[in-house]
């Protein structure tokens, strides 16, 4: 086995330092490399998938089963395992689900393709053939399993969310999270310039807080952030506070360095150091004149302006991180300020700089004071509370959770679902077998391997489930061919949205039963891991150079 991954090719011709690897050989490594980090990862799918614990170099301990987070983790040194990390990784930013499920295919369809290719069958044709049933792969989804929700209903989506979150830490709770998942999506509903309509998943704000049961989990309408106010003195809440979002500090102004001042009399030392004070003073006297009762600021303010802003009636909060920040402000109708000065080289506020909000008020959570917005004028923002019992459950039910937002977004805004549980795969195979038969060209055999190929996930959803998966996926096959030769109006059509009931061991109708994912992460999926297979099919020689060697320095010494 390790023999298969020596890069001591005695056969190179190269007149540099370095390596060669080239042809067959090249392609079995890749396909190992590919192989192995799939076999790591795989044990997850599913909603009875087993969670793994990753250690890092320095101890920090992360358990989870989510696909794109334990191959972050692992330190990937092979090039081919690479492209894989990254796959997952993109198919985690544009659906946020289906991280596991899209290695899986890509490793098995690189696994079929070098067996293609053993018995001399050129790569280019094996490339092609995946290209075809790629594209038809992706026309059958969207023509004969995509089910068109036109009036969105809530029963849907909470049945997306809920088969997102079955196979996390969260799928134990029922459809509490998945209802969660939906109102929290649903109240920061924004319309884009085409009159469609979107739902910004950043607008979703998750807080954790430890020491509660799960079921304590809360969600309301309004931003949140872990600050409290500056000072006890200032008020608890604030109606319609107009917002500033400043990146400076207002502290005691001092001169710069480099900057020597020389004074004869000891009382101008006095008037140098006063009027230091009094350009701070100055701006938050401006800041107040400018009618603004709240300022979040992402560095400090000192404790003499502080008085000045509770003396007013103002609320501050200050070192609020970045990202945090730029959310207020863009929420709020605001800007993030960096300074106050004009083109004339004076100081002052922009009136439209300013935002505003409903209500500004500090709540406790836990043992913790937070900050929370409501109302904001330019974009709603909700807030989910997680509670739970360590850091690391906290970690993977953010990770589940965000998951869940990120499937029903797709469907919010594609209107598409197919049924879960296998039936997409499995119906695929058996069409793309029958679409095989209708070529006269070699391409006919990779359209085959590439249709068997999609059958290793249902497959290992079966295994992980600890059930009969030859017999499911025989059973499976049957039902979805029979669909598929029915006529429009017989009783057998209906069989196309049958998958598999893990728990039970048995087959069923996954509309009927709620087991729904987005359209869109199917056929997403299928284009990602048929292009990742194919860009590392394309791959016959791999060169790798020597790093070079440091000269020794002569002056060195033990």
């Amino acid at each position: 086995m390790s023999g298969i991954f020596s890069t001591n090719n005695q056969d190179s011709a190269l007149f540099i330092g370095g390596s060669r690897v080239s042809g067959q050989e090249v392609r079995a490594q890749n396909v190992m490399a590919a192989l192995s980090i799939a076999n790591v990862i795989k044990t997850s799918l599913g909603p009875v998938g087993l969670d793994k614990m990753l250690v890092d170099d320095v101890g920090d301990v992360t358990i989870s089963n989510d696909g794109a987070t334990i191959l972050q983790l692992l330190e990937v040194e092979h090039p081919a395992g690479k492209i894989l990390v990254k796959l997952a990784q993109q198919q985690d930013t544009e659906v946020g689900d289906g991280t596991t499920s899209v290695v899986i295919i890509a490793a098995e369809l690189l696994r079929r393709a070098n067996e293609l290719i053993k018995n001399h069958i050129h790569p280019a044709t094996v490339i092609t053939g995946y290209r075809l049933a790629c594209k038809e792969a992706c026309k059958f989804i969207a023509d004969q399993m995509a089910l068109k929700v036109d009036k969105l209903g809530r029963d849907p989506l909470v049945s997306v969310a809920m088969t997102t979150i079955s196979s996390k830490i969260l799928g134990t709770y029922g459809t509490f999270f998945a209802d969660m998942a939906v109102d929290s999506l649903s109240a920061v509903k924004t319309t884009d310039f085409r009159g469609k309509a979107r739902y910004p998943v950043n607008a979703v704000n998750i807080l954790k807080a430890k020491g509660a049961s799960a079921r304590e989990s809360s969600y309301f309408t309004g931003y949140a952030l872990y600050r409290p106010f500056t000072s006890p003195a200032m008020k608890r809440s604030l109606k319609n506070p107009k917002i500033l979002v400043i990146d400076f500090d207002i502290t005691k102004t001092r001169m710069k360095m480099g900057v020597n001042i020389v004074i004869d009399n000891p009382d101008e030392l006095e008037a140098i150091r006063k009027r230091e004070m009094d350009i701070s003073s100055e701006r938050a006297r401006m800041i107040l004149d400018a009618g603004v009762t709240a300022v979040f600021s992402t560095r400090g303010i000192d404790d003499v302006y502080v008085k000045m802003f509770a003396e007013a009636g103002a609320i501050t909060v200050t070192r609020v991180p970045k990202e945090d920040a730029r959310r207020i402000a863009k929420g709020t109708g605001a800007s993030l300020i960096t300074t106050l000065a004009n083109l004339d080289g004076d100081e002052s506020i922009d009136v439209s700089s300013i935002g505003s909000a409903e209500l500004v008020e500090q709540v406790r959570l836990s043992d913790d004071d937070i900050v929370v917005i409501r109302g904001a004028k330019e974009q709603r923002a909700s807030t989910v509370i997680l509670r739970g019992a360590n850091d690391y459950m906290l970690d993977e039910m953010e990770r589940s959770f965000h998951d869940s937002l990120c499937a029903v977004k797709r469907v919010l805004e594609s209107g598409a679902v197919v049924p879960g549980g296998g039936s997409v795969e499995t119906a695929l195979d058996v069409y793309l077998e029958s679409f095989a038969t209708t070529l006269g060209s070699r391409e006919q055999l990779a359209i085959v391997e590439f249709a068997n190929a999609l059958l290793a996930i249902p497959k290992q959803l079966s295994v992980n489930a600890a059930k009969d998966s030859i017999e499911l996926i025989a059973k499976l096959r049957a039902y979805h061919s029979a669909a598929q030769k029915a006529t429009a109006n017989s009783s057998h059509s209906a069989l196309k949205n049958y998958g598999l009931d893990l728990y039970e061991g048995k087959l069923r109708d996954n509309v009927k039963a709620g087991v729904l994912e987005p359209a869109m992460s199917k056929i997403k999926m299928l284009k990602s891991a048929t292009e990742a297979a194919i860009n590392i099919l394309r791959i016959d020689d791999m060169i790798k150079l020597l790093p070079e060697k440091q000269e020794e320095d002569p002056h060195a010494h033990m």
